[in-house]
């Protein structure tokens, strides 16, 4: 059985400097193709509007989404679970008292507690901010997977400190985390991925460069973060590349032999 190659997208593969993903990327997951499963792990829906461009652009054979609360194969959606409402209730709740920006971005709208605080980092990150803010309550009438802090990463401890039952890693910006139940991961999310496909995750590749990338590393036989990864994230890596604007994902995949011995000397 193949093994898997799972990517993260933000920042692994797609360059949010040009919001492209680099020639060299996809030249890398067109000699992959076939030889392994390509698969697309992050905390996104990869099905919602702002997504799909990528997901179609890379053309995966599976997706973990949001975190792990999403798989799909192909058109086939083999495990999906949702936070509850009391659960999303609590956090916006929460957002609100201790003046943090808590929410969920769905489709084309951003639902969040306290928006002058994700207007103001999106300034510091992107030098504007271009948000269609909707009341975060109106969370309660949809189904919502994992939520999102936008911030300083002193909030994402307080987040913690009072839901014990979450983790918040950390984006590799440092400006934010993602928000999601223990026991739901990208690795646990490749796991049950592992398990429906009959591959041994020991034989699994994962790239990635946000905390919310660490155990999925962890898990599978050969870790790789990139060269702009967070450096917790470097250090517990079995392979540190070099940063995505540098061909980080193809000379990765050249160094570890991913190609074959015919062509892995090809420049990307």
């Amino acid at each position: 059985m193949k093994p898997i190659i799972s990517f993260d997208l933000d920042m692994t593969l797609l360059n949010h400097a040009t919001m492209t993903i680099p020639d060299s990327a996809l030249k890398a997951l067109d000699k992959l193709r076939g030889k392994y499963y390509i698969v697309l792990g992050t905390a996104r829906d990869m099905d919602t509007p702002n997504s799909i461009v990528y997901r179609d652009i890379v053309r995966p054979d599976a997706i973990i989404h949001s975190d792990g609360t999403k798989i799909t194969v192909g058109d086939q959606l083999i495990y999906e679970t949702f936070m509850s409402k009391e659960l999303v209730r609590r956090l916006i709740e929460f957002g609100e008292k201790e003046h943090l920006a808590i929410g969920a971005i769905t489709g084309t709208e951003d639902y969040f507690t306290n928006p002058e605080q994700v207007e103001e980092i999106d300034r510091i990150r992107w030098g504007e901010s271009r948000r269609n803010f909707v009341d975060p309550w109106k969370l309660l009438d949809y189904p919502v997977r994992t939520m999102i802090y936008v911030g300083y990463p002193e909030g994402a401890s307080r987040i913690a400190e009072a839901f014990p039952e979450l983790d918040c890693p950390l984006i590799a910006s440092r400006l934010g985390a993602d928000i999601m139940e223990r026991e739901k991961s990208k690795a646990v999310g490749l796991k049950r991925l592992c398990d429906y496909l009959g591959v041994d995750i020991e034989s699994c590749y994962a790239f990635g460069d946000s905390m919310n990338d660490y155990a999925i590393l962890k898990e599978v036989g050969t870790g790789i973060a990139m060269g702009n990864a967070v450096e917790e994230l470097k250090a517990m890596a079995d392979y540190v590349t070099t940063d995505i604007a540098d061909d980080g994902i193809y000379r990765a995949c050249e160094h570890l032999g991913l190609f074959g011995e015919t062509d892995s000397e090809e420049k990307p």
